[in-house]
């Protein structure tokens, strides 16, 4: 590296202060440089205009210079193409070179150079690949016509890849919303066709719960909107035989016998993981009955924190494993309806953006804690299909779902 660059230089070790208020003299570190480009340059510590001075005399930035990360996160590298007055820390190293130097940048990039720095770098808290080390570094070097033939394949290249991955991506958010707008039509009556023979839902509902009411025998209802002929409107509490929240556990340091559900074993990415579960102290057994052990068909809702509050899960007895049984938490809400109803159709229902929507407005507490109340889940609007339709509608999610899934994979 030493033979074909006349400036290689770390930023400054002993950095100004800085200025309270923003100035022109800006103060850059590894943390700006990314994406190929500097970032987020008001992200800095600001200098007057005597410490820059000083400290652009020790690394003299130029534009056409090539930048590379060699303190921390290591490896990061772009061409300088701004004149603005800016020096670093010690976190980057600065290179004028005397080759190409967008060359000299894909060869930071490579494999190569990246796994030289990542195999030789020195220290234990903080990682760096220190200038001696650059200096001393060897690049396969081809002739300059041969560098820009280089660089242009690379950049056409580069430029195609990430439109394929900016495709990728347009396809994989159209496959989220594909999603959405099926639960969309599952809970409007448009998913699949109604057949008049169906036993109408206002029976059904009558047969699991003569309390319940339902919009047609209650005038002082509003129907949040029209549902289709054999479909009736119900309160999510009208057709549970268990809503409630877990109860605060007291945690076994060393048995692994009882999970213990909590919010993060709901996935982001979707699905259930007892892998994050923490486990229940064995001699407080006595304070979980039966009803609290999760079941098949549990629709488990996330209703405490910020930014999960919300996110639903539906149980079945695979997530067990070799577990006797598993019990939530406090964070965690418990939706388990009766058996004539399909688990599945009510997952997709508070799974669906007009619900979510719904728990958001109704969420209490302050910004850094979000709470969903028990009362909030009691009062949910259920659009009630008759059993059948239930069925078929959680049919054709499968189905559909499936679809979306195996072109999910074949694109990731």
């Amino acid at each position: 590296m030493n033979s074909i660059c006349s400036k290689i230089v770390d930023g400054d070790h002993n950095p100004p202060s800085g200025e309270d208020c923003p100035t022109k003299y800006r103060m850059l570190s590894s943390k700006n440089i990314n994406c190929n480009t500097i970032v987020n340059i008001d992200d800095c510590r600001y200098l007057s205009e005597h410490d820059w001075k000083i400290c652009h005399s020790r690394t003299g930035l130029n534009k056409g210079d090539v930048l590379l990360t060699t303190v921390g996160t290591l490896g990061r590298s772009c061409v300088v193409e701004t004149d603005e007055p800016i020096c670093f820390q010690r976190s980057v190293t600065i290179l004028t070179t005397l080759i190409y130097n967008k060359y000299l940048k894909y060869v930071f990039d490579s494999n190569y150079y990246q796994e030289l720095m990542t195999d030789t770098a020195k220290g234990t808290a903080q990682k760096g690949f220190y200038i001696n080390q650059v200096v001393d570094s060897i690049i396969p070097l081809p002739p300059l016509a041969e560098q820009m033939r280089i660089v242009h394949a690379v950049s056409q290249w580069t430029s195609f890849i990430d439109s394929i991955e900016s495709c990728t991506a347009d396809l994989l958010q159209s496959i989220q919303s594909a999603k959405s707008k099926i639960l969309d039509l599952a809970i409007h009556g448009k998913l699949v066709p109604q057949n008049p023979n169906d036993e109408p839902a206002s029976e059904l509902l009558k047969r699991i719960n003569p309390k319940a009411v339902a919009s047609c025998d209650n005038p002082h209802y509003a129907e949040p909107y029209e549902l289709p002929n054999g479909w009736t409107w119900c309160k999510l509490t009208d057709i549970c035989t268990f809503l409630s929240r877990g109860k605060s556990p007291k945690y076994s340091e060393t048995d692994t016998t009882y999970p213990v559900f909590a919010q993060k074993c709901n996935l982001k990415e979707g699905g259930i993981s007892l892998e994050k579960a923490q486990f229940l102290e064995p001699t407080t057994l006595n304070r979980w009955p039966d009803i609290y052990h999760l079941q098949t068909g549990d629709v488990l809702v996330n209703s405490t924190g910020t930014g999960t509050v919300g996110r639903t899960r539906l149980f079945n007895d695979s997530c067990l494993g070799a577990y006797p049984f598993v019990v939530p938490d406090s964070h965690v809400s418990v939706i388990r309806t009766h058996c004539d109803i399909v688990s599945e159709y009510i997952f997709a229902l508070m799974s669906s953006s007009w619900i979510q929507t719904y728990l958001e407005d109704n969420l209490a507490g302050s910004t850094n804690q979000k709470e969903l109340y028990i009362s909030v889940l009691q009062n949910v609007d259920v659009p009630l299909p008759p059993i059948t339709e239930q069925r078929r509608i959680a049919s054709k999610i499968e189905s559909l779902y499936h679809q979306l899934d195996d072109i999910t994979n074949h694109i990731e």
